[in-house]
């Protein structure tokens, strides 16, 4: 090769090897389920390494990848073997030892706590930049805000109705005041019931509930058709008189993740009294 090409061709593999290393994705480990499922919706699943033994269950598209325990039980040794650039988190107390020993063996990490709506939001850019996908979470986060701004400017226009979204039948925990599911109901046209309770996540009684006289019962806890058993006990509702009580899947609106519109859309189709796979 005559020695003008043989460094024109160095060049190009230096070249080449320089955008490698600037687009190399990051190894990172996630121990959270919405984490996880962000960065899957981002397409960032070449970046995952590992993950928590739930997402690991729920996500298909991540089961194949080395599962490093539980929220009580996750193992550092585990975790260290991947040689993880980034473990994504969601702080806890049954995890600060955990953060601890990261801290000692010097790997970095990186702690969410989206509580409210426009956290949620924050915390897609800033799991999507931190792997090298800001584009894909400034689309995602693009595309929630327009269904939300859509569905705020018809709210005088959509019937309301006074509900409760139950988190567990038994025991029966409720969305009170607070979090991104009050935000998102409130969205939606749904008077929440749960505010006149303390904290974001209250634990209520069912003597509480009947004496609201929710118009609407959204239950997260299971499919509809254990919904529709357990609700049935009491006929006296108003919910269960009008064949309003509504099985909301699981995550759908009810995980702090990257479908915020999705679960926006569906709890305005529930306020309105259409079917849940209905389109908007």
């Amino acid at each position: 090769m005559p020695p003008r090409c043989l460094i024109a061709f160095l060049l190009a593999l230096l070249l080449c090897g320089g955008v490698w290393a600037e687009t190399r994705f990051p190894r990172v480990v996630s121990l959270n389920p919405s984490l996880t499922e962000t960065l899957v919706a981002l397409d960032a699943l070449p970046a995952l390494v590992g993950v928590d033994d739930y997402s690991a269950r729920q996500q298909p598209d991540v089961a194949h990848l080395s599962r490093v325990g539980g929220l009580h039980d996750t193992s550092l040794e585990a975790v260290a073997a991947l040689g993880p650039d980034l473990v994504v988190l969601v702080p806890s107390v049954e995890q600060r030892d955990f953060r601890g020993s990261l801290e000692r063996l010097g790997i970095p990490y990186r702690a969410f706590n989206p509580l409210r709506f426009d956290e949620v939001l924050e915390t897609i850019e800033a799991l999507g930049e931190a792997v090298g996908y800001g584009e894909a979470a400034e689309r995602r986060v693009a595309e929630i805000e327009e269904v939300r701004r859509r569905l705020e400017s018809r709210r005088g226009e959509l019937p309301s109705a006074r509900g409760v979204l139950v988190i567990t039948r038994d025991p029966l925990f409720v969305v009170g005041p607070g979090s991104f599911i009050d935000e998102m109901l409130a969205v939606a046209g749904i008077e929440n019931m749960g505010r006149d309770l303390e904290g974001a996540y209250p634990r209520a009684t069912l003597e509480w509930l009947v004496a609201g006289e929710p118009e609407l019962i959204l239950d997260a806890d299971g499919d509809a058709e254990s919904a529709a058993a357990f609700w049935s006990s009491w006929p006296s509702l108003p919910a269960v008189k009008q064949g309003r009580v509504v099985s909301i899947p699981q995550g759908v609106a009810t995980l702090p993740g990257p479908h915020l519109d999705r679960g926006l859309e569906m709890l305005a189709r529930a306020a309105r009294g259409e079917p849940l796979e209905a389109s908007p």
